[in-house]
């Protein structure tokens, strides 16, 4: 059965004009009765449109039109109704981030790459890392410390010399950003069905935000991160570039 599709496209020029090319060779309809929606531009875009579309159940084919395209397939106006018919689906749930902010603030967001902890000002954060109830580090001295799903263990955890992960691994990365003390800890990989509590030592002198993907809480003193199984996302892409080689490439490349 063909298809019903809806495109969205990132403000940029070039996934504007890739936009209308789109749009001028297939017909289209209102994202409230596709079947597929086709995201245009970068990750940062292809995850505003997965939290846009949040709660409908419905696959999002990306294509690239922006800067780092690590969650969308190459772009081509050709062919697009058979691409997206042989495509293969990947289902990935999100991290739930719960915040308590210093004046009581409770405030409450999803991650589908990662949640970090980043200090505000010069001075390093101390944070206490509790797993399922049980204290790992007591006082973790650091610029911050990220909470990454597999999906996000590519993106900004990657950079901060986390590990990757397959998709399939079932694993959270807890990685941190520029330990101080302890300066040899380097992370740890965790069951995906933990709780992770970070406590932010002395909130008021030094300061620290949380972030889930782009929601950003200022000044918190509580964080605590656990895998949201009752939400799903489903990214679909072309069988010769699916996510799960492109995780394990990322293991290789020097």
């Amino acid at each position: 059965m063909r298809p019903k599709i809806a495109i969205v496209a990132s403000p940029t020029a070039r996934a504007q004009n890739a936009h209308e090319e789109l749009m001028a060779t297939y017909e289209t309809v209102p994202t409230d009765q596709a079947d597929v929606i086709v995201a245009l531009g970068g990750d940062g875009f292809m995850l505003e449109t997965l939290h846009r579309f949040v709660g409908r159940g419905i696959p999002i084919f990306g294509m690239h039109r922006g800067h780092v395209g690590f969650l969308l397939n190459h772009f081509d106006v050709h062919g697009l109704i058979e691409r997206i018919q042989r495509a293969h689906p990947v289902e990935i749930h999100p991290l739930c981030m719960k915040a308590e902010t210093m004046d009581g603030r409770r405030l409450e967001a999803r991650a589908i790459n990662e949640v970090s902890l980043l200090r505000e000002t010069r001075q390093t954060a101390h944070i206490e890392i509790k797993v399922d109830g049980v204290v790992r580090i007591d006082r973790l001295m650091c610029d911050g410390v990220i909470v990454a799903t597999p999906a996000g263990s590519t993106a900004y955890n990657l950079s901060a010399h986390g590990p990757v992960v397959p998709l399939s691994a079932q694993v959270l990365c807890l990685t941190p950003i520029s330990a101080f003390r302890p300066r040899r800890w380097r992370g740890a990989l965790l069951p995906r069905n933990v709780r992770v509590e970070l406590g932010v030592l002395e909130p008021e002198k030094r300061p620290v935000s949380a972030v889930a993907d782009f929601t950003e809480v200022r000044d918190v003193r509580f964080v605590e991160i656990e895998e949201d199984t009752g939400i799903s996302f489903t990214l679909l892409f072309d069988p010769e570039h699916d996510l799960e080689e492109r995780v394990l490439k990322e293991q290789f490349i020097s």
